[in-house]
C-alpha cells in the first residue's frame, strides 16, 4: 500500500566535510515541514583520514537507523582548486554514499546553486540568506551551526524537488 498525501515522509539532508559533517532530517507533509533530528560529526583535526572516515561512517548508519529516513540528500560536487580538498571531500562522500546504499536509501545530489535557489529564491545567495531562510522555513528558535544548516537546506531542496513531481537538477547516486 502506497503512502498517502497526509503521510509524513522523512529526509536525510548531508552536507559531508571530513571535519565536520552536517546532518539534518526534516518530516514532510503536505506543505509542512518540521526538524526531527540533526547534529554535526565533528572529528579532531590531530586525527587520521582514515579514523575520521571510520567515524563518520558509523554515525551515518547510526542516524539511517534511528531516524529511517525514505531517501537522502547530498550536495553535488563542486569546484575545487586544491586537489587534496578534492581528494578528501571525494573519500567523505564515498563513505556516505556507501553507508547509505548498504541501509538501501536512495541517494540524490544537488547542485549547490539548486539547493540556494530551493531555499532561498537566488542561485547566488549566500550563507547568512541560506541560514535565515532555513530558520524561517523551519521554525527554528535559533539558528543551528552553519553545517547542519547547509545540511538541512539540502534536505528542503529535496523535499521542494519531491513536491513538483520531479526531482529537477537531482541526481540519483
Amino acid at each position: 500500500m502506497g503512502k498517502s498525501k497526509t503521510d509524513s515522509i522523512r529526509i536525510l539532508g548531508v552536507d559531508s566535510a571530513l571535519r565536520s559533517t552536517g546532518l539534518g532530517v526534516i518530516g514532510v507533509r503536505g506543505t509542512r515541514l518540521e526538524v526531527l533530528q540533526h547534529g554535526l560529526v565533528k572529528n579532531p583535526a590531530a586525527w587520521p583520514r582514515s579514523r575520521c572516515l571510520s567515524r563518520l561512517q558509523t554515525a551515518i548508519t547510526e542516524i539511517l537507523e534511528q531516524s529511517k529516513p525514505e531517501s537522502v540528500a547530498i550536495e553535488g560536487v563542486f569546484f575545487c582548486k586544491n586537489v587534496r580538498t578534492a581528494v578528501s571531500l571525494g573519500e567523505v562522500r564515498g563513505v556516505v554514499i556507501a553507508a547509505c546504499a548498504a541501509a538501501g536509501k536512495p541517494v540524490y545530489e544537488y547542485p549547490p546553486r539548486r539547493v540556494k535557489q530551493a531555499v532561498v529564491g537566488f542561485g547566488a545567495a549566500s550563507k547568512e540568506q541560506v541560514m535565515r531562510m532555513v530558520v524561517r522555513l523551519l521554525d527554528l528558535r535559533a539558528p543551528p551551526p552553519e553545517d547542519v544548516a547547509d545540511a538541512l537546506a539540502i534536505a528542503i531542496c529535496h523535499a521542494h524537488s519531491r513536491k513538483l513531481g520531479a526531482f529537477m537538477d537531482a541526481k540519483e547516486i
